[in-house]
Formats: structure tokens, sequence, C-alpha cells
């Protein structure tokens, strides 16, 4: 593999017209769906690069990684964080003031601890709550028999910081094209269940589809995309 740096502009170009094309098999506006350009393990001066393409939104899945990065951008608002990966209690102090979204909500706990926080410092996090659609034991996320539940948990709790805003899951990247259509495509019927079922017009966001899936995730309904290794190179890159 070549030790070059990748070339993110062009990187970033054909993914976004990849989306623009899946959105369009699917006769849905482009415009909704995000791209969250998955920066965890690479440095800031790649972040900075895709910035300066036009990238608004990035992702993270370690907080020591992130607050490498995370303060370059403080002063531009326009800029979006969003957290991906795993949250240990210990680390949910850092997540509000830095990151704008978290992906991965599955415990009470940590949603008390996050409403804790941004009381404490008057900020707002939009939360998905993260959907082991698939049944995978090796994935994190909620089993959809217990997503009701839990959402109605935390409704009772009427957070005023923390904003459910949808679900999100991690597809598996051995699955064939119609198994993961499925899973997309169930993620979404439940998105839209809970939805209506406990009246949050908001509860509206999709989170499914990295590098290898992304398309098929759009055409299934996805409005965030989480895409690394198609823009910034491989992880085991050298820059």
């Amino acid at each position: 593999m070549s030790n070059s740096s990748p070339d993110i502009k062009t990187n970033l170009d054909l993914v976004r017209q990849r989306i623009d094309s899946a959105a369009a098999r699917a006769g849905r506006d482009p415009e909704a769906v995000t791209l969250i350009a998955v920066s965890k393990t690479k440095p800031w001066h790649m972040v900075a690069r895709a910035i300066a393409q036009g990238q608004k939104d990035f992702g993270e899945n370690t907080i020591q990684d992130a607050l490498t990065k995370i303060p370059n951008t403080q002063n531009q608002p326009d800029i979006h964080w969003h957290f991906i990966g795993p949250l240990q209690s210990n680390k949910t102090k850092h997540v509000p003031g830095n990151f704008q979204w978290l992906h991965t909500l599955e415990s009470e706990k940590i949603a008390q601890r996050l409403e804790n926080t941004c009381a404490e410092i008057g900020k707002i996090l939009s939360v998905l709550v993260q959907v082991n659609i698939a049944n995978d034991p090796a994935k994190k996320g909620l089993k959809t028999d217990a997503l009701d539940a839990f959402v109605d948990a935390l409704l009772n709790q009427q957070f005023k910081h923390i904003k459910l805003r949808g679900l999100m899951t991690i597809g598996a990247v051995d699955a064939d094209e119609s198994t993961r259509r499925s899973w997309f495509a169930g993620l979404r019927e439940l998105q839209k269940d809970i939805a209506g079922k406990f009246n949050l017009p908001d509860f509206n966001q999709l989170s499914m589809g990295m590098s290898d899936d992304f398309e098929e995730a759009i055409e299934e309904g996805a409005t965030m995309v989480r895409v690394g290794s198609t823009i910034f190179g491989k992880r085991d890159v050298k820059v």
C-alpha cells in the first residue's frame, strides 16, 4: 500500500457524487443526507483539509483523540462533531460542549450524566439511540425489543438538555447486500414507529451506512452516513 497522503478533495467529491446518485435512485433529496467524515485516528491537518473542501460534520470514537482536534474549530460554529463510539461513564463530561451529536446512547445512566453536564454548562446535545438491529453479539446497542421501554424511560425523565433525535446502527461488514438492506429498512421502520408512538416529530434521524454500504443505506432512508476510509484512507496509511 502506498504511504502517500490521500487526495481528500477528490475523495470527498467522489463520495458526494455517490451520495447524490444514491439519493436520486431512491427519489430523495441529497440535501437530506448528512455526510459525516469519520476522522478517528486521523491527524488534525487531514481534518483541516476536509474543512477547506467544505466538509462540516466529523465523527470521532474516542474522547482522547477527538480533543486533539475539536479545540481547533471552537471559533467555527458551522463545524459539527459527532461522537460515534462507545461512551464510558467517566468520559461523559467531555461530550457536552465539544460534540453536538452523540450516536451511541444505550444507557439510562449515561443519559442522566449527559443531561447533568449539559445543564451545568448550558448546552444542548442531540442524541441517537444505538440499536443492534443485526442482533450481533459483537456489536453494542439495544435489542429491538428493548427499544420502546428505553425511549419511554428517557422521556419520563423529561430531560431538558439532551434531545432524542433518532436511531443509529452498525451493520456487519461480512453480510450480503440483501441482509444489510433488510437491517437498514428495519431501522427505518423502527424510527417511524417510535416517532409516531411517542409523538416525537424531531425523532427523524437515521445514522446508518459506512464506507462499504452507505449507498445502500441512503436508498433505505439514511439521513446520516459515516464515511471514513473512503475519504481519509485506510487506518494504516501513514501521513
